[in-house]
């Protein structure tokens, strides 16, 4: 029952800390890492209010360390994903009737829990079992997670208070439900804050959940499962399990109540997904919900009026953060010739700056990639350009996988615009640039427009505005999230809502409102306070009826 219209405003982004030399966040840090190196965990997956445990172990080693274990994780089967869905069916109705201020104060306390007494433990799995240096794991496993969980209680607070209109002698009014069924999240493992958001957004409007993370990112996973039920999640609406992707599609899409997927992968797996769905469409009880973010190929296209230092440092950061690991990150650059010598030449120097190494050590900037299968495809790429005459390595190239996965940062340059490093998501520390004519620029922008089918993210480096805004026009559908005069990743949850179109995914925004929409039903229901009594209307009656 309600009692009250409750307020929750626009909260600020959680402060990101430094963890400078000296600081007392460095020093906490560095204590969680070793009292996590110094342990082996034992991993269960979450159904309803069970810790379940198989026995068919797999092992969490560092990607930078392959030889050190965290811990085991138990792997589950077909039984255990329909264990997860009646879970989640089971605590549906209790969870749905659970009262608004109080579903919500479960997610801004798992918030506060993650910003103070968790803080570390979440930024140090993620460190440790994604290979993420300590200030890319502050932004995503601390902050971007608080952001999403604070942001999307405002957000949804005011759909609910979306109201319609009523005339004279009724009253109109609409009931945000959740959805049908049971909502499926597939996260990966790159961001630890879009494994958390992907279950909670959709729990927070009132869903159950069946939560399958990549399994490179277990290990955070399972830490921001258990912020969740210390903060008061009932047990059954979030269900963490940890199985193979075939065997979670083949029971979720043939399940009756299956109401909806939230999904970040490979665009391949998605579209798999999509025609599972669509084929199964007779079988459910209504429409499910598709939601994805999938990948992307994202350019950075600088005129011949920018800095070089100014595109330089973007695609320094933009391409080689988290060793290029993010759906974002640059992969593709255009430099116009007047710049092509001076921005080669600060890549390279900026490249060779680079250190590279262990999470643990704070003085790297590079740390591994995420697995052995990831580290051979990346290699691939880079070996076949050092034999291509189309293309040459201007730095980087070394791949060394003996005692953890790394790949030095590699720039390509590219000899004409279509080479394949150009055009393919590599998602890895590879970054490949094409010299145009500077006179081009207009040409330039449809080469960008049509290379790749992705649509996720792009910039523009510029200090002549005309160029900005042609840019800004012609490559409108060339990116979900497009930057001027600034990299193309780090999108801040409140400021720059996340999504791209194309083969990049549904463009649902993460980080707003319009994510949440898609969790949600809306009922509309009419009140009439003095109901008819008689079927006709004036116009019906006649002349000497109507005096």
């Amino acid at each position: 029952m309600s009692l009250g219209t409750f307020s929750y405003p626009m909260p600020v982004n959680e402060p990101i800390h430094s963890y400078a030399p000296g600081s007392a966040e460095r020093k906490a840090l560095q204590q969680t890492l070793k009292e996590l190196k110094s342990q082996q965990a034992d991993i269960p997956m979450y159904i309803g209010g069970e810790e379940v445990r198989t026995g068919n172990t797999v092992a969490i080693n560092p990607p930078h360390e392959r030889n050190h274990v965290l811990g085991h994780f138990h792997m589950g089967d077909e039984s255990h994903v329909q264990q997860a869905i009646d879970a989640a069916l089971a605590a549906k109705e209790g969870w749905a009737n659970m009262s608004w201020e109080s579903r919500a104060n479960i997610f801004l306390r798992a918030a506060d829990l993650i910003s103070a007494k968790y803080r570390y433990h979440m930024n140090g799995t993620t460190m440790l079992g994604q290979s993420k240096n300590a200030f890319q794991a502050e932004i995503d496993s601390a902050c971007e997670l608080i952001d999403f969980l604070r942001f999307n209680v405002h957000y949804l607070s005011e759909i609910y208070k979306q109201q319609p209109i009523s005339a004279p002698g009724m009253h109109n009014r609409l009931e945000w439900r959740p959805l049908e069924g049971f909502v499926l999240a597939v996260t990966p493992f790159n961001f630890t804050a879009i494994g958390g958001n992907l279950p909670a957004s959709a729990a927070l409007c009132g869903n159950v959940v069946v939560w399958k993370p990549a399994n490179t990112q277990v290990y955070s996973a399972q830490m921001f499962m258990k912020i969740l039920k210390e903060a008061g999640l009932p047990d059954g609406v979030i269900n963490l399990i940890y199985v193979d992707g075939p065997t979670l599609g083949k029971v979720s899409f043939a399940h009756r109540d299956f109401a909806g997927v939230h999904f970040t992968g490979s665009t391949g797996v998605f579209n798999q997904m999509w025609k599972t769905i669509g084929e199964n469409i007779p079988n459910y009880r209504s429409y499910p919900r598709i939601v994805g973010e999938t990948g992307g190929k994202d350019f950075v296209i600088a005129h011949r009026s920018a800095k070089a230092e100014v595109v330089a440092t973007a695609l320094l950061r933009g391409a080689f953060e988290y060793q290029g690991q993010k759906c974002s990150a640059a992969s593709r650059a255009y430099i116009p010739s007047n710049l092509a010598a001076d921005v080669k030449r600060l890549l390279v120097a900026g490249v060779n700056s680079f250190k590279m190494g262990s999470t643990e050590e704070f003085g790297n900037f590079i740390n591994a990639v995420i697995d052995e299968r990831s580290f051979d495809k990346i290699a691939t790429y880079i070996n076949n350009a050092k034999q291509d005459a189309n293309a040459s390595i201007l730095v980087g190239g070394v791949c060394d996988k003996t005692e953890g996965y790394f790949i030095q940062p590699t720039v390509i340059e590219a000899k004409y615009p279509k080479y394949v490093t150009m055009c393919e998501e590599i998602f890895g520390p590879v970054l490949t640039i094409y010299i145009y004519d500077e006179h081009q620029f207009e040409a330039t922008l449809e080469l960008v427009d049509t290379t790749s089918p992705y649509a996720l993210t792009g910039a523009v480096i510029a200090q002549d505005r005309y160029a900005v805004e042609l840019a800004t026009q012609k490559l409108r559908n060339a990116a979900g999230n497009f930057y001027i005069n600034d990299k193309p990743t780090g999108a801040v949850v409140g400021q720059q809502p996340f999504g791209g179109a194309r083969a990049s995914g549904t463009n649902d925004k993460a980080g707003s409102a319009l994510n949440l929409y898609r969790w949600l039903s809306a009922r509309t229901i009419k009140e009439t306070f003095v109901p008819p009594t008689d079927y006709r209307y004036p116009f019906l009656l006649g002349e000497s009826e109507g005096i």
